[in-house]
């Protein structure tokens, strides 16, 4: 079989182990020589391709790659951009081929998401179609954890550990102030459509009375009137009110409460922030003292306090996907099977891409308290081993010391150039 080289790219929003997926394909590609010539790597994503940006990894020490285990953010750059199907803009898809093809692209390796996973697929049709031969293999990523087939996607589990860690822990000071000051406190984390984040908050809660004392997930449309007793029930019961509100919490008609009028790269609304929102609507019904804060890109962010299964997790599915490619698979994910949850034991699957692209994993009912403001026990039992166990990186002078590739580019060879 005659060497060809391999295309990586990491598309959309970035996470605390993305890069220990990067590990994992680099690491494992270069123990495939006689297959894998060189890994490329698409700067900003899949937007590197299309303007033949791209990187060469074999520029990148041992000791560099290993580090990307324990780097959080996209170290080769990431990029909110949604491929169009390929009848509305075939003229996309020829570009990647073309690309691929002047760089002796042989596997094309795309980390992300649902859209990440529907572009993987479409390119694999494409090649099929225009007899390029090209191995795709897309790889999960999303701290939404809103993919398909996989137990969990790489990502959620560390932001899931950060939330749960800070409410707790914002718990603890609004507790100690409430008598004179602050009686709620909010915390605000991402979850568009799917309340998984906001959901694993209520690990914190182990009895009663520990925050978060509510949790407004996207799958339950707020109602004000029994929200608003909620919360005053708290306050009188414990003194305070500390509560997980996912951004994409919507009206009994539907709206997002925080819907800004705008929308992203991908078409999806942009939202303006519910937890203001939120802390309004209690100052002003109830009259009481709040504070609020939006996670934001801190929760995703967040390596020094990640999962170890997770890293784990990112790490080995980046590993399978080039083995997946190694043996002749294509147009597949590499996913994660759950078989047991105390211990927690897992192996690794596969799915094709063509079943998982674009479609949605939401809360399952069973999952939700009988109220809609909290977690089951069932839940619980889901959530609770993806935050296991700490991953520490290295720290000098008290600061977690990350990695900083060199991201040496190649030579471009295409004397036509693509406008984004």
């Amino acid at each position: 079989m005659a060497v060809k080289n391999a295309f990586y790219a990491q598309s959309g929003g970035v996470t605390a182990v993305i890069n220990a997926t990067a590990c994992g394909v680099l690491e494992t590609a270069r123990l495939h020589a006689d297959k894998i010539g060189k890994v490329y790597a698409g700067r900003n994503g899949i937007i590197g391709a299309l303007t033949e940006d791209l990187i060469d990894t074999s520029h990148e020490s041992v000791e560099a790659i290993t580090a990307l285990r324990h780097t959080p953010a996209g170290a080769f750059g990431s990029c909110r951009y949604k491929l169009k199907s390929i009848e509305e803009n075939r003229a996309q898809y020829e570009r990647l081929i073309e690309v691929f093809a002047a760089h002796n692209i042989g596997y094309f390796f795309y980390n992300g998401g649902g859209d990440s996973q529907d572009t993987a697929h479409k390119v694999s049709q494409l090649s099929e179609k225009m007899g390029y031969p090209l191995t795709c293999i897309g790889i999960p990523k999303t701290v939404d954890n809103d993919l398909p087939f996989t137990d969990n996607c790489p990502g959620f589990g560390s932001v899931a550990k950060y939330v749960a860690v800070s409410i707790r822990e914002a718990g603890f000071d609004v507790a100690s102030m409430a008598l004179t000051s602050t009686k709620v406190f909010i915390l605000e984390v991402m979850g568009r459509h799917a309340g998984w984040i906001a959901a694993a908050g209520g690990l914190a809660a182990e009895q009663a009375g520990d925050p978060p004392h509510l949790i407004l997930l996207p799958e339950i449309a707020l109602d004000q009137e029994k929200f608003l007793a909620k919360v005053q029930e708290s306050v009188n019961n414990y003194g305070y009110c500390a509560i997980v509100v996912s951004e994409g919490v919507k009206n009994s008609a539907g709206k997002f409460l925080a819907d800004a009028g705008l929308k992203d790269a991908f078409g999806h609304t942009q939202l303006g922030g519910v937890a203001p929102v939120i802390a309004n609507l209690i100052k002003s019904k109830l009259g009481l003292k709040y504070h609020w804060a939006v996670a934001d890109y801190l929760q995703r962010a967040a390596r020094h306090i990640a999962s170890r299964v997770d890293v784990e997790q990112a790490y080995a599915l980046g590993k399978a996907a080039v083995e997946f490619a190694m043996s002749g698979k294509n147009a597949v994910m590499p996913i994660v099977i759950r078989t047991n949850d105390s211990p927690y034991q897992w192996h690794i699957g596969e799915v094709k891409l063509a079943e998982v692209a674009n479609v949605e994993k939401t809360m399952p009912a069973d999952f939700i308290s009988e109220d809609g403001f909290g977690i089951t026990d069932k839940c619980r039992r889901y959530l609770l081993p993806l935050i296991q166990g700490e991953d520490y990186p290295p720290y000098k002078n008290g600061l977690p010391q990350y990695v900083k590739l060199k991201n040496i580019g190649v030579p471009k060879k295409l004397h036509t150039q693509f406008k984004i």
